[in-house]
């Protein structure tokens, strides 16, 4: 789906949700962090991201929003941020807890048409969630073989003085990682994070040959209601 498309698309859903406004909630979020990384590659060369983003959500469990952050991946692709559009479902059956949606990953300022979708669903229960991810679209120069898996398993805690710790396990697959990446089909990232009052600081690393370094980042996030 091309982005002018998706962006009807987007409106449409708008004008008919506009009746639900009394009964949804609209928050937003800022954040800053030493590093942007996304299933553990960097998105930002390896400098500081900012990032902000608006997200409706209804009591029938729809939600929609965006989210937009400084990038960098070098001059090939020459395109300075990253603007995020995502919708889906989320709720809970008894104590399982389930999230089903789409997310378009647009570059309105690449030098090529680089843009992606994927569909995504999470279940979580207590302290555990699994999610996968698979692209479902993407433009003609985002890749020429559009098949790529994700799946990940995420396990939080809450220890001393309400701090979070989480850990977090990723498989990425597919001829499209294979593609962006030069390696194999397939590549682990892995992490562990500690969480407190907006502020985290975590530990990453994958087993891709030409990125395994130890990876570390700090970063302060803000949400708040509109």
């Amino acid at each position: 789906m091309k982005k002018n498309n998706l962006a009807k698309v987007i409106a449409l859903a708008a004008l008919t949700l506009t009746p639900l406004a009394s009964q949804a909630e609209v928050t937003a979020n800022v954040a800053a962090s030493s590093n942007y990384y996304w299933r553990g590659i960097t998105q930002s060369a390896d400098k500081a991201a900012v990032s902000g983003g608006i997200d409706f959500s209804s009591e029938s469990g729809f939600y929609a929003g965006t989210w937009v952050s400084n990038i960098d991946f070098g001059d090939e692709a020459s395109t300075s941020y990253e603007l995020d559009l995502y919708g889906g479902f989320a709720g809970s059956a008894g104590d399982i807890g389930y999230d089903v949606g789409y997310i378009y990953y647009a570059y309105p300022d690449a030098a090529g048409d680089i843009g992606f979708g994927e569909i995504y669903g999470s279940v979580s229960w207590e302290f555990l969630s699994a999610g996968a991810s698979y692209l479902l679209n993407a433009e003609d120069d985002a890749t020429s073989e559009e098949d790529m898996l994700y799946l990940e398993l995420n396990a939080s805690f809450t220890i001393l003085n309400d701090t979070e710790l989480a850990l977090h396990l990723g498989h990425s697959s597919g001829d499209t990682v294979e593609e962006w990446y030069g390696e194999d089909d397939s590549y682990l990232d892995y992490g562990v994070s500690i969480s407190k009052s907006g502020f985290t600081f975590g530990l990453l690393q994958t087993d891709l040959d030409a990125d395994d370094d130890l990876k570390a980042y700090v970063s302060y996030s803000l949400d708040f209601e509109l």
